[in-house]
Parts: structure tokens; sequence; C-alpha cells
């Protein structure tokens, strides 16, 4: 992540650079947003092997002829999923797949332009602080990293699976909430701030702690989301009839059931549910008192206004997934509750940056 460098608080162009930046910033977590959003809706409809091959010019342009969508629905025809799953299938069921995948595709292509492209002009022009240049062109190839995570992920889907690996799925999605938390960052540190006392001892640590907690929880989501594991136990509080269920490590090797067995991975994404809904209730606590205690203006204190806005968005999260799990994962309130993780981790993520001198300190 990116050092923070305090500036002359004067210096007027460097503050109008930086704002160009983290308005920049800004756009490509909004589209990244989109991004992981369409992703989700793309799995969740099973349409992510509806493109059986890895065209990143060529793929840009969708089939435009009867003979081309033939020709499209030939190749989904001869893999795994089709002829176990979907045998049978009418050209325009698989065009109701393929959009979304195509969509989804098209959208990664576009976040490499829509960051490339301004990159090269504020580091060429020099508006990009020398601060910043390694940690965004990082940030660059990260994104290139991942379109490949992307076809990786799709392969194992090809050949011998009826779906995609949910260990690879996991790995793709949190790497694009990786590159979204370096963003997020990144811009926090640049806007300008008083900088304000820590409420409570540890808190800037703890914030940090929220931040892992929170990607964590994301991973057991796409864990959840690869093995279909929402569609079944679809009861709460109590899951298949009690708090702790049978048959969690059912599967040899153990260690297996945490990421193979449906059953055992819902329970521990649940556990972790709970976990992060603490540890938000904990800082809230703690920023507040700690405010109080110190006779900081409770108004006035980013920290605790910030804990305060972070529970808040956990606890809608977590109603959210209370209600996509009993409504067994209707497509709007699963798309929902994942669009809210990401709200979550972008709030954790700038409260955690809170915590550190900006790069611009207002008086």
């Amino acid at each position: 992540m990116v050092a923070a460098t305090a500036m002359k608080p004067g210096d007027e162009r460097e503050r109008r650079n930086a704002a160009l930046v983290r308005y920049w910033l800004y756009l490509v977590v909004l589209t990244l947003f989109c991004l992981v959003l369409v992703g989700g809706a793309t799995r969740l409809t099973h349409s992510g092997l509806s493109i059986t091959q890895w065209k990143p010019i060529h793929g840009v342009i969708p089939p435009l002829s009867l003979k081309d969508w033939q020709e499209e629905f030939a190749l989904y025809q001869q893999i795994p999923e089709y002829q176990l799953l979907n045998k049978g299938m009418t050209l325009a069921g698989f065009k109701a797949l393929f959009w979304w995948e195509w969509a989804h595709r098209l959208l990664a292509r576009s976040i490499g332009l829509i960051f490339f492209v301004p990159l090269v002009y504020f580091w060429l022009s020099g508006r990009l602080a020398k601060s910043l240049r390694l940690p965004l062109f990082g940030v660059f190839l990260l994104g290139g990293f991942q379109g490949f995570i992307g076809w990786w992920m799709v392969s194992s889907g090809l050949s011998v699976r009826t779906d995609v690996s949910q260990y690879r799925l996991a790995i793709h999605l949190v790497t694009a909430c990786l590159i979204f938390t370096a963003c997020v960052y990144i811009a926090a540190g640049l806007k300008p701030r008083k900088v304000q006392p820590s409420p409570a001892f540890g808190s800037g640590s703890f914030a940090a702690l929220l931040v892992l907690a929170v990607l964590v929880q994301i991973y057991l989501g796409a864990l959840v989301a690869g093995l279909d594991a929402g569609f079944s136990y679809n009861t709460w509080p109590l899951m298949d009839g009690a708090l702790v269920p049978d048959g969690l490590l059912v599967q040899h090797p153990a260690y297996l059931n945490f990421f193979e067995n449906p059953k055992t991975v819902q329970f521990i994404h649940r556990i972790g549910g709970y976990t992060v809904f603490i540890l938000a209730l904990l800082h809230m606590i703690a920023e507040w008192r700690g405010a109080v205690a110190r006779g900081l203006d409770l108004e006035l204190s980013q920290h605790a206004r910030g804990a305060l806005l972070i529970f808040i968005l956990v606890l809608v999260q977590a109603c959210l997934g209370i209600f996509t799990l009993l409504f067994q994962v209707p497509l709007p309130l699963a798309l929902c509750h994942q669009g809210m993780a990401l709200i979550v981790l972008a709030a954790v993520v700038a409260h955690a940056r809170g915590y550190r001198q900006p790069m611009f300190v207002l008086s």
C-alpha cells in the first residue's frame, strides 16, 4: 500500500492533481463494483462457461449473424456442462447465458482501459505523485494477472467438471477485492482532512483487523457460491435443526470439509458473519467510549462516526445474508448481498486509512 507522505497544505496545484487522481480512482472503484456484480450474476445464472474460448481482443465483438451464433453454440455443446446438465438447450436459451458472460468479460476489458489510459496520462504529465507511481503500477499488473486468473477459472469447467472450481472462483473474487481495496485505500489517502487522535488504544490495528475479517468472509462467500451451498439448509438461526449441525467432518482428510463439503462451508460462512458482526460492534463501542473518555466531540470525531457507519452497514449485510438464505438465493437478493459486501469492504478500508496521516493535512 501507499506510504503516507504529508504535503504542504498551501500547494493548490498538487491538491488539484491529487483530486483528479482521486476521482479517477473512484471511477475505477465504481466500475469494479459493477464488474463484481455482473460476475455474481454470471455465477448465479450458471453462465460462466457459455464462452469456451479466451479471445482477449477478438472476443470484444459478440456473434453478429445466425452462423456466428451457431458456431459459438456448437463449441458450448462440446463441454460437460451442456452434455450432462443442459442437453437439448435451444439457441435462445444459450444466448441468455452468453450475454451475461460476454458482459462480464467486456466490463473486465473496459476496466483495463479505464485504469491504464489515465494512469499513463497522469504519469507522463507529471500529475501523479512519485509516492503513488509504484503502488498504482502494481495495481495495474495485478489487474492484468486477474485476467489470466479469470480464464484459469473458466478452463477448470471445460473438460471434466460441469462447473468451475470453487477454489479458482474464490481466488478470482478475492483478487478482484484486493484490487478494489487498493484503489479505495489510495483514493482515501488523497482526500484532504484534519488529523484526529484515535479515540482508543490500538484503534488503527483493530480497523485493519476488520479489513482482514471482511476479506476472509468474502473468500468464504465465494466458496459458498462455488459449491452452490446457499441453496440448501435454508433456515436460520438453526442449520439442519441445530446451532452446530452434524456431518461437518464427514469427508477425509478432515480439512477437505472446509473447502469441499457444502454443509461445512456454509456453516463456516455463518460463523464468519457472526465474527465480523462482533468485531464491528466491539470496534464501535471502543471508539465511542474512547471518544467520550478523551473529551472528543462525538459529532466531529471521524473515527467514532466511521465505526458507527461500519456497524450499521455490517448489520444491513447480515440481514441481507439471512434473507438471501431463507428465500433460497433469489438473484436480486443475492446480488444485493454481494454488492453490500463490497460496500462494507470499501467502508472498512477507508476507515482504516483514516487512522494514518493523509497526503494533505487540513489545519
